[in-house]
């Protein structure tokens, strides 16, 4: 049933250019109520500048931003941080998902630790990391892992689990070794599902970074973020946080390019 940009059939997705008119009307509007609340001189507006600029203030304020508050050694460090926490949680977490999931007896073990991390609160594991870590860059970076590691665990058990049975039984039936399943059957079979898994994750990661960032930071984006807001720099807040977006979008966008070509045949559109 052919249908115009704006009718919605239930649970039917919209085509390609329909989904980017709509993406895009979307914005338009959010600038077009953002611009229509900041008009006017300060005293004349709805809503205080000191709440919320108007878009020429934040776009007149990327120059400063750019050579005031060393923004691209902030975003540096911020991805630094990001990389290395996520990746020694990947180093630590999906293996010992992998092999829990081929050895069920194992994630019953790891079962009492992984679920009630799972569960706690982000924001309550910041005193944990600086009681063992202190308030340097190693926090940072163990923030990141502690937080992500037991998502990244279930997440790779959760894709070796969804691997159906009948691939293990067929390479039972060729002679295949418990070790030459998990390599070679469960591990392909699974990457799919765990890097679609690994790519929301990461998204995570880049968000549970501001939160370190917010204690004893010299750099960073959230450490930007931090002492704009001490300093009534509106502008700046404003600015950062559409960065933060930016980047987290062209992260997601670049492991969905990778994510097609790495699996084109199982790519979830």
């Amino acid at each position: 049933m052919s249908s115009s940009w704006w009718r919605f059939e239930l649970r039917q997705a919209p085509s390609p250019i329909n989904a980017r008119l709509l993406a895009a009307t979307c914005l338009v509007l959010i600038v077009f109520v953002w611009f229509a609340l900041t008009l006017g001189a300060a005293e004349e507006r709805w809503i205080s500048p000191t709440i919320l600029p108007s878009p020429g203030e934040v776009l007149g304020a990327i120059k400063s931003l750019i050579t005031e508050r060393n923004l691209f050694q902030g975003i540096a460090a911020t991805l630094t941080r990001v990389l290395f926490g996520f990746g020694l949680a990947l180093l630590i977490g999906a293996p010992l998902g992998i092999i829990a999931a081929a050895y069920r007896p194992l994630e019953a073990f790891l079962r009492p630790i992984v679920i009630p991390l799972s569960n706690v609160p982000v924001a309550a594991l910041i005193p944990l990391t600086i009681l063992w870590f202190g308030i340097g860059e190693t926090q940072k970076v163990m923030f990141i892992f502690v937080a992500c590691v037991p998502f990244v665990f279930a997440s790779a058990a959760g894709a070796v689990l969804a691997v159906p049975e009948r691939y293990v039984d067929t390479a039972r039936t060729l002679g295949a070794s418990n070790e030459q399943i998990v390599l070679k059957v469960l591990v392909p079979a699974a990457l799919p599902e765990l890097y679609r898994a690994l790519r929301g994750l990461f998204g995570l990661a880049f968000g549970y970074i501001m939160l370190a960032e917010l204690i004893n930071a010299p750099q960073g984006l959230g450490a930007i973020l931090n002492v704009s807001q001490r300093r009534g720099l509106t502008e700046h807040v404003f600015l950062t946080l559409m960065l933060i977006g930016l980047i987290a979008w062209a992260i997601d966008h670049g492991l969905g390019w990778f994510e097609r070509r790495l699996f084109p045949h199982q790519v979830k559109e």
